[in-house]
């Protein structure tokens, strides 16, 4: 889901889309002036000193808004969502490509349908398949972004009613319509056995995480707390699932949380990272920094969270790459870019990590696709 980022790339560097998955008009405030001026000064390089466990950083992508990019089961493939004005795509399709030899040109086709909005891209374990959500359904044009000014210039992204999640063979024809409800179905994952599908919706009045087995179509809802719920991974032993979360308390973010909603939005901008056992019992919050923690995701030993967070930062930027044990302890800085590091993710070998990044990207507001060689 690119949702998150769509605000911060959006919302502070360019006036454009979407996290998850969105183009917005930036708000002119101090903020933005400070970011601005700090990215005119800033030093387009891949990698920074202190970035030790990332070794033979690679930049797979040049220009355009690339983002929530993840491999395949079998560690060959990466499929990520674009969007590039100048190469007419208005708003996020779904990319797929061979992973490169270290120096060699990442080459990469699209495979959704080029209609409508796309986001959340993710492969079948049989190598032959992808999924994603598209709201091609609804029209053919990209779905109108909401007026800020309404709500007060605050981040509000919109849960469109259009989204249904779909699954494609590689060249992108479309074999089957995985959700079929009046409302938002976004988001989706798959279990390490490739059985079962994690996803996000709002079907049932509030915005949980929902579980699919792929063969029968069977569903059970995992979260039934108010509040946002997405972006959600299962751990690589299939154990336990990871996502992050909005929990509002007082009564005014409650209202304010039940109002957006009924005009299908959502402020996503106070998130934690929280874990529960598969089946949706024993769920444990680990990080407690306030601000937007997010984009979570278990590493290999199936113990540690690696995840994105702006929670060093009062002004809301940068956001940086953090790992943490899944108890809440031993949190590590990872990655050290003063723009936007984000959307982390393990290959299922445990060798390397892609994320996407506002650096080396010669001062424009263009997030980037990077891999790297992980290691401890």
């Amino acid at each position: 889901m690119k949702k998150y980022m769509k605000f911060l790339t959006a919302g502070f560097f360019m006036g454009l889309v979407f996290l998850f998955c969105l183009s917005f008009t930036s708000k002119k405030t101090n903020t933005n002036q400070f970011i601005t001026a700090n990215l005119k000064h800033k030093i387009d390089t891949l990698q920074y000193p202190s970035e030790t466990h990332l070794k033979n950083i690679q930049q797979l992508t040049f220009g355009g808004d690339n983002a929530e990019a993840y491999f395949s089961f079998d560690n060959k493939w990466i499929i990520f969502q674009r969007t590039q004005p100048k190469d007419g795509l208005m708003c996020d399709q779904i990319f797929i490509g061979k992973v490169p030899k270290q120096g060699e040109s990442f080459t990469y086709k699209m495979v959704s349908t080029g209609k409508g909005r796309t986001t959340c891209g993710a492969f079948l374990k049989d190598g032959k398949h992808i999924i994603y959500a598209s709201t091609h359904l609804g029209a053919d044009t990209c779905p109108p972004v909401p007026d800020r000014k309404k709500y007060g210039n605050k981040y509000i992204w919109p849960l469109y009613d259009s989204y249904d999640i779909f699954m494609a063979d590689l060249d992108g024809k479309i074999v089957k319509q995985l959700t079929h409800s009046k409302g938002y179905d976004a988001e989706a994952t798959i279990s390490p056995d490739g059985k079962k599908m994690l996803y996000t919706s709002d079907k049932d009045g509030d915005i949980d995480l929902y579980m699919m087995d792929l063969q029968t179509g069977k569903e059970k809802r995992i979260t039934n707390t108010l509040g946002y719920d997405g972006g959600s991974w299962f751990s690589p032993d299939g154990k336990k699932i990871i996502w992050r979360a909005s929990r509002p308390k007082t009564e005014e973010e409650i209202k304010e949380c039940k109002d957006l909603l009924a005009e299908n939005l959502v402020a996503p901008t106070s998130m934690e990272v929280y874990v529960a056992n598969v089946d949706g019992s024993n769920v444990r919050q680990v990080t407690k920094f306030g601000q937007a923690n997010w984009a979570p995701y278990y590493m290999p030993d199936n113990k540690r969270i690696i995840f994105a967070s702006n929670h060093e930062y009062k002004r809301g930027f940068p956001f940086n790459l953090y790992t943490i044990n899944d108890d809440g302890t031993d949190l590590k800085k990872i990655s050290h870019d003063n723009g936007f590091d984000a959307f982390p993710m393990f290959s299922p070998d445990g060798k390397k990590l892609i994320f996407c990044s506002n650096r080396n990207n010669g001062g424009t507001h263009d997030t980037n696709v990077f891999i790297a060689d992980w290691t401890e």
